[in-house]
């Protein structure tokens, strides 16, 4: 395994033609064959994955009885916009479960989906709702684990509770490494720390696993639906939808893992935490592992008073697909 650079710019911001900031991070992709494709940053530093993780989890739910399939098995691993299929999903995981909105222990939250929330604000005095928070899928099929083991539910989110303890043997097993930190997600459920390595093998443990396993199923699931494990309009559909087989999800502060279906896989951490740079440079890694993504995808752009005055490229040994700007 070689680094491209010891500190990279992954990604530069340009304003008006200057450059305005850089943002650095790390990287590590994997051939097809699992062995390491290319690197760039601290490629051995543990990180928290936040909701890149929710795959994995929803693998080690699986494997522990949980009764889901189809678009609500990708809810399960989702980090959704809150549309009103997402909560009407939620609300059917927990019904199926005998539960109710109030066993979820996810914080109530608008949906991120803008129009959605626009539209409950006019409509409600109370529009935040748990079932409505981007993590509720995974909070609902966490507590239907647990009905499906006669675990408690009251206290499914302590790291010692039974599943949460299967949760972390899974996804050990799936990146082959320890767990090297055990934290605290945004939605409260804990959050495991491997190193961005770990994760793409993880990933690609999912997609390369026999049909009818909890880690084809899960892949399955999020690849036939993916609108369900993040919105409409999200980058993430949008990628999943127009690259055959490919299995992606983001996670907060700036991570992105994916897989593509011959085994290949990569795993993206951005140091500042800033999502902005995600897409651009996840679009650039996909080219150099043989996928098309699309092109108007591989810079973002930087509004000024509601008008494009700039772009957010990848840049460096990262660039290897022609951008749309040149």
């Amino acid at each position: 395994m070689s680094d491209v650079a010891a500190n990279p710019v992954l990604a530069e911001v340009i304003r008006s033609g200057f450059v305005e900031s850089r943002h650095r991070g790390t990287v590590v992709g994997l051939n097809a064959d699992g062995t390491f494709a290319f690197t760039a940053g601290s490629a051995n530093a543990p990180v928290f994955p936040r909701s890149s993780n929710k795959p994995l989890q929803a693998v080690g739910m699986l494997r522990a009885g949980l009764p889901l399939d189809g678009e609500l098995l990708a809810l399960a691993a989702a980090s959704h916009s809150g549309e009103d299929f997402h909560a009407q999903g939620v609300i059917d995981i927990l019904d199926f479960a005998g539960l109710t909105e109030d066993d979820l222990r996810c914080p109530p939250g608008l949906p991120l989906d803008e129009p959605t929330a626009r539209r409950l604000i006019r409509e409600s005095g109370t529009p935040e709702s748990r079932v409505r928070h981007n993590c509720s899928g995974k909070h609902a099929a966490m507590l239907a684990t647990c009905i499906a083991n006669e675990w408690p539910t009251e206290t499914y989110l302590d790291p010692e509770h039974p599943l949460q303890l299967h949760i972390r043997r899974t996804i050990e097993e799936l990146a082959r490494e320890p767990i090297a930190a055990i934290g605290v997600d945004g939605c409260g459920a804990p959050v495991f720390a491997v190193t961005l390595g770990g994760l793409a093998r993880a990933f690609r443990a999912l997609v390369r696993a026999e049909p009818g396993t909890p880690e084809r199923q899960v892949a399955d699931a999020m690849r036939k639906f993916p609108s369900w494990t993040s919105g409409t309009t999200r980058d993430e559909n949008r990628l999943m939808t127009e690259i055959p087989g490919l299995l992606l999800k983001a996670g907060a502060e700036g991570v992105d893992a994916f897989a593509l279906p011959d085994g290949s896989a990569a795993a993206v951490k951005i140091d500042d935490g800033n999502a902005r740079a995600r897409t651009p440079i996840t679009v650039a890694i996909l080219a150099r592992l043989g996928a098309q993504p699309p092109a108007d995808l591989a810079a973002a752009p930087v509004t000024g008073g509601g008008s494009p005055v700039g772009i957010i490229r990848a840049v460096g040994e990262l660039t290897s697909i022609p951008l749309p700007w040149t």
